[in-house]
């Protein structure tokens, strides 16, 4: 058995996450009270909370964040479900949430507080072997070094995350070559450069944070993962983990002589406001605008300023910035996206190792099938457009109780995709619980399913399980053979899963744990698509 598992341990895709825990978005937030801002933020602005603290003393005003994803955020004003809830916005970016006429006409007064450019850092050796020191070097010459495998390179989700897909809109537009934003019409006649460009992505993520951590851990040789040459990320992001001084040579940051999209990070009021909350508003944007509090920004968080006078400090190589056009519309977002996870990212190689116990019976195997079904384009939001399943993903669900049971196995094309999801919700509709728990025998054996690697696809497995294991070879057996795994396994907290063990199988195979016992199932799946 252990001769078989070895044989199946070598892939690559993320790092464990032994970072600081993720920030909880279910923090409760209460009803409006004078001088507190209720804000919906992005996570990446964590890090802000020291300077928020001061500036609480300052001004009287406390913020209180709850974290989400862009295009989440987008959806959750767009439907009206933050009337009532929050006071204002806080994301990296407003141009998503603009194109979204629902969600545009709930932004109120915006404040730019600090700004960002999203650009690719590399290793000092990535660097010189590609002849770039001291070189400005076009988006266009970046993906032909891409498209000949001359580096590789990590980039967060773009529906999951600003960075990625402000690294996205960049290139498109970049390629474009137009001066302008790019549209839908231009989209086919990029995509061979898209290609080319995204052929060199062997590592991605659902947040920029965890992607920074995964690179570290990996370039540390701390994570079983294939290392990687760089980041595409936010410059703050990648000139912090410089500081750190954690990493083996620094990156070396490129910024395209064609342009960047930044972050500018506007602090925006509802339009719904309260009069209390425009008051707070006001006297905290203008307290983090002045001088004293952007170079404290500047220092702390390694972001730009966002007002003039405030000198930029020495880290930061590249003073003058062009910028890249955004898109405007609904529908040339909406065709970039599609094009990006059907036609021109590498495609994903994902397998279920799905339990399906006598304990998961009622509410628990209707909520597993309910999930699975969601991925097949059953979830009509933002969120589930993006997150299902892929053209040309191929996928294997490995339902499991006492044994492992017959594995499936379904591949998505990227055109006409409806009868192959359709297969695949018969299949999820279909599973029934009963009988034991064999997690480590039905992991093992997903292993040996997905064999030797295919170095052209992300390839990962997710082992959801309510319970113990009580059949089979127990986690001892699989840690000695698995130590080393180089295909990341994500596991999902449910019911009474065992939280020690679930992390120590996604910390021995570079994945990440995911916590579904207060989050929907559906809502936890989509989450772990950014990572695959």
């Amino acid at each position: 058995m252990r001769k078989l598992l070895a044989i199946g341990l070598v892939l690559a895709l993320a790092g464990c996450d032994s970072a600081a825990p993720e920030p909880d978005p279910g923090r409760p937030l209460g009803p409006p009270q004078p001088g507190v801002l209720r804000v919906l933020a992005g996570s990446e602005l964590a890090d802000m909370q020291p300077i928020l603290d001061e500036a609480a003393k300052a001004t009287g005003v406390q913020v209180k964040l709850t974290f989400s994803g862009t295009i989440e955020g987008a959806e959750t004003l767009a439907r009206g479900e933050a009337t009532g809830k929050f006071d204002a916005v806080w994301f990296s970016s407003n141009r998503y949430l603009q194109t979204q006429p629902d969600a545009d006409r709930r932004l109120g007064n915006q404040v730019k507080i600090m700004n960002s450019p999203v650009v690719l850092g590399l290793s000092a050796d990535a660097v010189r072997r590609l002849g770039w020191e001291g070189k400005r070097v076009t988006w266009a010459q970046i993906a032909e070094a891409a498209g000949a495998k001359a580096f590789t390179y990590g980039m967060t989700d773009p529906s999951a995350s600003n960075s990625g897909f402000s690294a996205l809109v960049g290139v498109a537009s970049a390629l474009a070559g137009t001066g302008a934003a790019v549209n839908a019409d231009q989209i086919a006649a990029i995509t061979p450069g898209l290609t080319e460009f995204f052929s060199a992505q062997t590592l991605s993520a659902g947040s920029s944070g965890w992607l920074s951590d995964a690179y570290q851990r990996r370039a540390a040789g701390a994570d079983p993962g294939e290392k990687v040459d760089g980041l595409v990320n936010y410059e703050s992001v990648l000139l912090s983990m410089n500081a750190d001084g954690k990493l083996p040579q620094p990156l070396s940051l490129v910024y395209p002589s064609d342009g960047v999209v930044s972050a500018d990070y506007p602090f925006t009021l509802l339009s719904d406001a309260p009069d209390d909350a425009r008051s707070a508003h006001q006297r905290l944007t203008d307290h983090l605008r002045t001088p004293d509090v952007q170079r404290r920004i500047m220092d702390q968080t390694r972001r730009r300023p966002a007002i003039p006078g405030v000198e930029l400090g020495g880290q930061f190589a590249q003073r003058d910035l062009v910028e890249l056009p955004f898109p405007t519309g609904a529908d040339a977002v909406d065709a970039l996206l599609s094009a990006y996870f059907n036609k021109i990212r590498r495609p994903s190689r994902t397998l279920y190792v799905l339990d399906t116990s006598g304990s998961m019976q009622g509410e628990r195997i209707e909520a597993l099938r309910s999930a699975l079904i969601a991925l097949t384009g059953a979830d009509g939001s933002l969120v589930g457009k993006y997150r299902g399943f892929r053209g040309r993903e191929e996928l294997t669900l490995l339902p499991f109780s006492s044994a492992p049971a017959a594995p499936v196995t379904f591949v998505v094309p990227d055109t006409g995709p409806r009868p192959e999801l359709d297969r695949i919700k018969a299949f999820a509709g279909g599973l029934k619980a009963n009988g034991g728990t064999a997690i480590y025998d039905s992991l093992t054996r997903g292993y040996q399913l997905l064999g030797q690697p295919d170095p052209a696809k992300f390839t990962s497995i997710v082992l959801m399980t309510d319970g113990q294991n009580t059949n089979g070879s127990q986690y001892a057996t699989f840690e000695s053979a698995g130590r080393g795994a180089r295909i990341p396994v994500f596991t999902v907290l449910f019911g009474e899963s065992s939280q020690d063990e679930m992390n120590k199988v996604a910390t021995l195979t570079g994945g990440k744990v995911f916590d579904a016992r207060s989050t929907p199932l559906a809502k936890v799946f989509q989450e772990i698509r950014g990572y695959q």
